[in-house]
């Protein structure tokens, strides 16, 4: 591997979230507070960008190449978008640990007084979500001179999959086109929210995590503390969209507008919402002091926000039922539409595995029938499902591991299970202690060290991260 590639195009990948950095230190400008954080912080990630960029080299990529200047990246700027959170006076592990839940659009967060933080940090904290959302390697792509086949594979490493989105045979095109229908969206959702009564900063820092999947609110009872059912359906509606893949928007408003009922992706997610939001609001009508229309309201916006893996809340789900609480773990596991800014094994791997599965129950009897998966109408290659079977098991694996590691630490078998689901799935919130009105505080330090691998891992899909650690990827 040329590591000169990786120092270069890591180089500047700092530098733009350098200059990314000023747009917070307006906001902190504005509010009158402390401009120190951002001003060190810009300082130390421009100078470090351009030492890197002097490593600069013409010699062609390779794919391993590839997946270093990714999982790397990621890495790097979860680190760097650190330094304004230690210089507002949190510890290094807890301030890593915030920037890679914001720019893996996880939304698990350690801290305990969220409000007593200067807005200046609060607003980064939800702008790292927005620039995480649709990926800061897409931005990247988009914004600097083409890569020509080098970008296409920083595409790839970044949003693997089983499927792939070419909406134009340039990729840096893909990557514009991607970024204008999310800052579309995202102005829509401002100035929806804007005349739902919000202030011009919630509707901008709550816009940033609702279409990030992302979930950080700038105060401590999330969606709760507007206490309107207007904002909670707007943030319902706009979370949905998110969870939807980004490269059918764009084609039901280009190309077909009914294109997005014809995709079986987007028919199943939809069938998914509605079925556990259905159940969930029978489930809350049944066990709380409420009406239909509050358990439904309720409901719809919890299912949502986790199906998504946003992790946003308008109740504390702690106190439900055991029954409700069991529907939202399980959609835990099932997270967005691939090409969604959603985490989660994603609604196309779990579809493609269902209809295996009827395949293969079909061919129990009868033996001789050759039928294959079929996807939008076309069959599905035999090495995207066997890919599929392999990242849920790895994917399953490090759950398991994750959360067997957290109950040896001490954590109640809830609490270590839904914080490595939360995590890995990038959704959030968890149960009991890492509950929606809870912490990820009180996690011990190599726990919290585990949970930041896992949100590492979970947001590049797995494969990206992982194959850094195998023997194979070092050889020549």
């Amino acid at each position: 591997m040329n590591i000169k590639i990786v120092f270069y195009v890591l180089g500047g990948l700092l530098r733009l979230l350098g200059l990314l950095m000023i747009v917070p230190l307006g906001v902190a400008y504005y509010y009158g507070e402390s401009l120190t954080p951002f001003l060190v912080s810009i300082v130390i990630t421009v100078l470090t960008g351009l030492i890197l960029l002097s490593y600069k080299t013409d010699e062609d990529w390779m794919r391993k190449e590839g997946f270093a200047i990714v999982a790397l990246g990621w890495l790097a700027v979860a680190v760097f978008g650190a330094i304004p959170f230690m210089l507002d006076g949190i510890s290094p592990l807890n301030s890593l640990f915030e920037a890679m839940s914001a720019f893996t659009t996880t939304g698990s967060t350690i801290l305990t007084d969220i409000e007593s933080h200067p807005k200046g940090i609060l607003f980064w904290r939800s702008m790292m979500q927005w620039l995480g959302g649709m990926g800061i390697i897409v931005l990247f792509i988009a914004v600097l001179p083409k890569f020509g086949v080098a970008g296409r594979q920083l595409f790839r490493a970044e949003a693997p999959g089983p499927t792939e989105d070419k909406l134009k045979p340039r990729i840096r095109e893909t990557a514009k086109i991607l970024w204008m229908v999310y800052f579309v969206i995202s102005f829509a959702e401002v100035v929806a929210l804007l005349l739902a009564g919000l202030s011009l900063y919630d509707a901008i820092t709550h816009t940033f995590t609702t279409m990030a999947c992302g979930g950080f609110s700038p105060y401590g009872t999330s969606i709760e503390a507007f206490r309107s059912p207007l904002v909670e359906y707007i943030i319902t509606f706009f979370m949905f969209v998110s969870g939807a893949n980004f490269a059918l928007h764009y084609r039901a408003i280009y190309v077909d507008k009914d294109f997005l009922l014809k995709d079986d992706e987007f028919r199943f997610y939809t069938a998914l919402t509605l079925a556990a939001t259905g159940l969930l609001t029978l489930l809350l009508y049944r066990d709380i002091n409420t009406g239909f229309f509050d358990s439904f309201r309720l409901a719809i916006f919890q299912v949502v926000s986790i199906m998504t893996t946003t992790g946003f809340a308008t109740a504390d789900f702690n106190f439900w039922s055991d029954s409700a609480k069991m529907v939202l773990l399980l959609i835990m596991f099932v997270g967005g539409c691939a090409g969604s800014t959603g985490g989660g094994i994603k609604v196309v791997r779990i579809l493609m595995l269902l209809r295996h599965g009827r395949v293969e129950l079909f061919k129990s009897l009868h033996p001789r029938a050759i039928r294959g998966v079929k996807f939008n109408n076309k069959n599905v290659p035999d090495e995207v499902i066997n890919s599929i079977f392999s990242f849920v098991v790895i994917y399953l694996f490090i759950f398991m591991s994750s959360a067997l590691i957290l109950a040896v630490l001490g954590m109640d078998i809830i609490t270590s299970t839904t914080a490595s689901i939360a995590t890995l799935g990038n959704i959030g919130p968890g149960l009991n202690v890492v509950g929606p009105m809870g912490t990820f505080d009180p996690i011990p330090p190599l726990g919290k060290l585990i949970l930041i691998a896992n949100m590492w891992i979970g947001r590049l899909e797995v494969y990206t991260v992982i194959v850094l650690f195998t023997p194979e990827f070092w050889n020549k």
